[in-house]
Parts: C-alpha cells; structure tokens; sequence
C-alpha cells in the first residue's frame, strides 16, 4: 500500500469536518469498490487505503496524532493488521446506503438479527370512472399468508419449542474475520432469525404462516388515475416466525365513461342541443361528476362551442383544489322532416340572406343538405 497523504486519499483539505470526510471517503468507496471494478488489480488496495484514511481522520485523537507525525506515526497506534477493524463498525452508514443489501450483509448488522420480513404483495382493482374521481370505499379479497391463529405466528407448538440458534448463539449472523476486515454474514442455519423451532406446529409446519383469503377494506382516495398504486401497511404477506409483515400494493386501472373524458384534473364531455335551442337559446342541465349543472346556451350558438364549469372537475390528490369540466356544444340535426316542421323549415330558409361564407356552415346550411 503507497504512503499517500490520507487527505488527498479522501480528496479533502486538512481543515475539512466530519461531513466531509465521510463524503470523501463515500466516494472513495464507490469508485474503487472491487465489485465495481474487477479488471482492476489496483482496486482493492485502493479502496483499503481509502479505508485506513476514513478510520484515522474520522477519529479526532487519530487524526491529532496523524497530523503531528504522519502517516507512520498514526500506524503505529493501530492494529497490528495496520488497520482498526472497528472502523467497519458502522461501515454500512457510511455506504450502505450506496450498495444496498449486500454490504449491509457484509459489513452490518452488528449484534442484531437480520430477521427479514413478509413478502410484498400487489393486487389490481379496476374501478369505476366516476369513483376513481370523486372517491369511494370498497372490499377485496386478497389471498396471502396469514400469521398461523394457533401458534400465533411463532412456528412452534408451544413457547419450549424455540430455541436459541448455536451456530449465531441468537445473533442472527455469523462474523469472521479476514485481514483487517470484520465480516458479518446472514447464519446459514438459523436464516437470521437467531432462532430455531425445535418443536414445529402442525397447522403451519414451523412456518408460523397460513395461507388465507383476507377481506380488506380499502379507502380510494378522490382523484386517483389509471397506475396510481395505495399502499396498505402490514397486509402483504406475514413475516416467517413471526417476522413483521410485508406491505400491500394496490394497482388501480379506471374504466372508460361513455359521457366524460379526462385529462389531468379536467373534466371533457359534448351535450347535444336541438337546433332550435341553439337558435333560439335555452338553458340545459348537464351532468357532471356530483349531479346536473345548468348553462345557458345564447341565441346562435355554434355546433363546438365551449362552456366551462369552473370547479366541477376532479380533486386533487393533494387536497388543493378541483379541475373544471368543459362542455362541447353538439347541435343535432333531425334526419327525417316531414309536414308542419318541413313547412316552416322551407319557410325559414326562403328568408335567408345571402349564402354564407362557406368556412361558416350554420344549421340552415345543415338543414339543406337533408334534402340535396
């Protein structure tokens, strides 16, 4: 290993702080981590280095005695190994979050058991338009494994049928020690729950699980789309031998309405009117998601005009707020005339004025067309 300056190792000055040596030594860490480098000889020294530099600048005492004499004097005060296996004490809070499980079960753990929880589990609903929007409560039946009602989850017929692991001594993992490095890992026997059913129940086999179809009641939230997912604590599957449980995660996919449309918080429909309505005005009722509101067609509304109705939209998710709905006019013009309404239609078109433009087709011009 080279005597390079513990500093430049973490790649920080010689006033930084606590905070900064451990997110140089974070650093450090990731770049020459031998996994993520396994073409790389130098890897392993490299990271060992960074190591050794994080266990003396990350004690003050160390650090004090290292920038008096140096790097051979700070050594003089460790381990024979030339490190304080200590230092991996609590490895996993300087990188654990970067590697995730495996160094948690390399280096973690300490005197704890790694008992490991229930497994997730996902559900899909399909729910209605119109509930996905405004909310509702329903029930579903979800099969998962249930804590065992008659060992109450501990795998063992009665509270003698447990006993402590020999292998972790009730640990839970296993340490050995390689150079300078403490390593910790999972107890092959005992799974690291640091227990063993000497004595299983028979309704679970040991497992302290049952498969069961549960009924869960389920808040829907007002405003949730298609992909939005709930979450239901502790209703996936219950942990072995009374390990917590794991989560629920609820899938949802809304149906199609055949009236509205959605698009983000707003609500798009279309509203038939008869021609005359449009002509004449009239006011008309209009569903939306919480009953009928009532617009106001004006005299000589046009087939595609837009009403907006301010907060009759969707919630928001957040609480703030609700979208509008938008309402397309569509003007419906009859298919068959005959009589009384033929007569006044021919009237009426007797008494219009010069043929419109024709990029503005009105329902006189619709009307003519029945009969070309």
């Amino acid at each position: 290993m080279s005597d390079r300056d513990y500093y430049d190792i973490l790649g920080v000055s010689r006033d930084a702080s606590i905070a900064e040596i451990k997110r140089g030594y974070r650093k450090a860490a990731v770049r020459w981590h031998p996994d993520r480098n396994p073409d790389d000889a130098q890897a392993e020294d490299r990271f060992k280095e960074a190591a050794e530099a994080y266990a003396t600048l990350s004690d003050a005492d160390k650090r004090a005695h290292y920038d008096r004499f140096g790097r051979q004097g700070a050594r003089g005060g460790q381990a024979a190994a030339g490190f304080d296996p200590a230092v991996f004490h609590d490895f996993s809070d300087v990188v654990g979050d970067l590697f995730g499980g495996a160094f948690s079960d390399l280096f973690g753990g300490g005197h704890r058991s790694r008992e490991e929880g229930g497994q997730h589990q996902q559900f899909e609903l399909e729910l209605d338009f119109v509930e996905a929007a405004c909310g509702t409560e329903t029930h579903i039946q979800v099969p998962r494994l249930s804590s065992c009602p008659d060992c109450r989850g501990r795998g063992a017929a009665s509270a003698r049928g447990i006993s402590v692991c020999n292998a972790c001594r009730g640990q839970g993992q296993v340490r050995y020690q390689q150079g300078f490095f403490s390593i910790a890992r999972t107890c092959a026997q005992c799974q690291g729950r640091g227990r063993i059913v000497v004595d299983p129940c028979r309704s679970c086999g040991g497992d302290g699980r049952v498969q069961q179809d549960e009924k869960i009641t389920l808040k829907i939230p007002a405003g949730v789309e298609t992909g939005s997912r709930l979450r239901v604590s502790g209703k996936g599957d219950a942990g072995p031998a009374g390990a917590p449980p794991g989560d629920l995660f609820v899938l949802l996919k809304v149906r199609k309405h055949p009236f509205f449309r959605r698009d983000a918080l707003d609500i798009h429909c279309r509203f038939p009117v008869t021609f005359t309505q449009a002509v004449l005005g009239a006011e008309v009722r209009v569903p939306t998601l919480d009953g009928e509101a009532q617009i106001k067609v004006s005299p000589g509304t046009q087939g595609g005009t837009v009403f907006r109705l301010r907060g009759k939209g969707v919630p928001s998710l957040n609480g703030h707020g609700k979208g509008d709905q938008y309402v397309e006019v569509q003007i419906q013009v009859p298919t068959q005339v005959d009589g009384r309404a033929r007569d006044l239609i021919e009237e009426l078109a007797g008494l219009e004025p010069d043929p419109p433009d024709p990029e503005d087709r009105n329902f006189f011009e619709k009307i003519r067309d029945l009969f070309s």
